[in-house]
């Protein structure tokens, strides 16, 4: 890292850039072709690291993407706010952001798939329902990024 003066290493402060960013961006890569998808996400704290969880259909670009190589890139932000001083001619950006590398995974297991939704909807919706329609769930394939490498950054507004 470039800046050392930003990183971000005390794991409650990377918890609550996770709380604070509204979606995670997957990059994705085959063949020596990049794709990236900006999905919502759910996550809990395992280990050293987050694992996140997101949902999608069960066939499109990503699926097709997962299957030739699992290992991704993702990113998040948050807090975005220009600070511009006119008579200096200056300008910065104030932000916190996070940028991880893992391995995505399908989630097969009923029970791990159930909890996954349930940290998603926790974090959206502040809640999770009691239960999920057969049909949704049916049609619903959950993704489970376990991160291995991860680095935070922030440039905050300073009091």
């Amino acid at each position: 890292m470039r800046r050392r003066d930003r990183e971000v290493v005390d794991k409650n402060e990377i918890i609550g850039i996770l709380e604070k960013a509204d979606a995670c961006r997957i990059a994705f890569s085959a063949d020596d072709i990049p794709y990236i998808v900006c999905m919502n996400y759910g996550f809990e704290w395992k280990g050293d690291f987050p694992v996140l969880y997101f949902h999608c259909a069960h066939e499109g670009k990503k699926i097709e993407m997962l299957k030739r190589n699992n290992y991704v890139c993702f990113q998040l932000d948050a807090a975005h706010e220009l600070h511009y001083i006119p008579e200096k001619v200056y300008c910065t950006m104030y932000y916190e952001s996070i940028v991880g590398m893992g391995h995505l995974e399908i989630v097969s297991s009923e029970d791990e798939r159930r909890k996954s939704l349930d940290l998603l909807m926790q974090r959206y919706n502040g809640e999770a329902p009691a239960a999920y329609p057969e049909n949704s769930m049916m049609c619903t394939t959950i993704l489970r990024l376990v991160t291995i490498e991860l680095t935070a950054k922030k440039n905050l507004r300073k009091t």
